[in-house]
C-alpha cells in the first residue's frame, strides 16, 4: 500500500469563509473612514475660518490704530482677501514698510480644488445684514459656500 500524501492547501470552503469575513470587515471600516475624513475636513474648515477672521480683525485694529490708511467713506475692513496676503503699506513707517497679515490664504476644504483660494469663500460686506450676507466694497466676514450640514447639524454656511 502506498503512503497517503497530504497536500497542505486551503479548501474552497475555507477560502470563501475568509473572503466573506474580510468583506464584512471592509463594510464596517469604510463608513468609519468616510466619517474620519469628513471630521478632518470640518476641523480644517474651523481652523481656516478662525485664521481668516483673526486676520480681518487684525486689519481693522491696525486701521483704528492708524497703521493702515482708511478711505473717508471706508469701513476699515480690507477691500479683498488678497490684501491680507499681499500686504499693505504701514502709514506710520517712514520707509514704507508693508504689513502682512497672512502668509497664504487658506482654502475652504469643501470647495473644488481647481478654484483659487480667494474664490472658495463666500464674502460678507460690512454693509450687509447678518441674516443676508452679501459681498460688497469690503470684506467684513467669510463663510463656507459648501452645501449641507456639519456633523453637529449646523449648515456649513453659518459657521
Amino acid at each position: 500500500m502506498k503512503p497517503h500524501r497530504h497536500c497542505g492547501g486551503f479548501s474552497l470552503i475555507e477560502l470563501l469563509v475568509v473572503v466573506s469575513i474580510m468583506a464584512v470587515l471592509a463594510a464596517i471600516g469604510l463608513p468609519l473612514a468616510e466619517l474620519s475624513q469628513r471630521r478632518a475636513q470640518e476641523e480644517d474648515l474651523r481652523r481656516s475660518l478662525r485664521e481668516i477672521r483673526t486676520a480681518l480683525d487684525d486689519y481693522k485694529r491696525l486701521v483704528d490704530q492708524g497703521h493702515i490708511a482708511k478711505p473717508a467713506d471706508g469701513s476699515g475692513y480690507p477691500p479683498t482677501l488678497e490684501v491680507l496676503v499681499d500686504g499693505v503699506v504701514d502709514a506710520r513707517s517712514a520707509q514704507g514698510n508693508r504689513i502682512f497679515l497672512l502668509r497664504r490664504l487658506p482654502r475652504d476644504p469643501f470647495a473644488p480644488a481647481e478654484l483659487p483660494a480667494a474664490q472658495t469663500w463666500a464674502l460678507r460686506s460690512y454693509a450687509s445684514p447678518p441674516d443676508d450676507p452679501q459681498p460688497g466694497r469690503d470684506v467684513f466676514d467669510v463663510h463656507s459656500q459648501a452645501p449641507g450640514n456639519g456633523l453637529d447639524g449646523t449648515p456649513y454656511g453659518s459657521w
